[in-house]
């Protein structure tokens, strides 16, 4: 019972963070001056598994403004790319705290 309601949970904050990324990106795409910062950047990755590293480099492709790259060959790390990332340190807490630790906390 207790891993439905984190995979729901898991879920759900995915939602929102699509939601919210739709609207950042819309804006981004609208504002007359178009400014941004793209980057790409390295996650080191604290998932050991397949599924798992599968499952968060597909939450961040399917977030609008977000794209994993690649993942090493060790798969210690993803290479995501953002297409407005003025601080990339901030993203990969971002992603730490959010989607990687729920991911851990519904499949471990």
């Amino acid at each position: 019972m207790m891993r439905a309601f984190r995979i729901l949970k898991l879920f759900l904050v995915f939602l929102r963070e699509f939601a919210l990324s739709v609207f950042r990106v819309a804006w981004l795409v609208l504002s007359p001056r178009m400014r941004f910062t793209p980057c790409a950047f390295r996650f080191d990755l604290t998932l050991t598994g397949d599924f798992q590293i599968t499952l968060l480099a597909n939450l961040i492709t399917l977030t609008p403004g977000t794209l994993t790259v690649d993942v090493t060959d060790d798969r210690t790390a993803l290479i995501v790319h953002a297409i407005d990332c003025p601080d990339p340190d901030a993203a990969r807490r971002e992603i730490a705290d959010g989607f990687e630790r729920l991911i851990r906390e519904a499949f471990a």
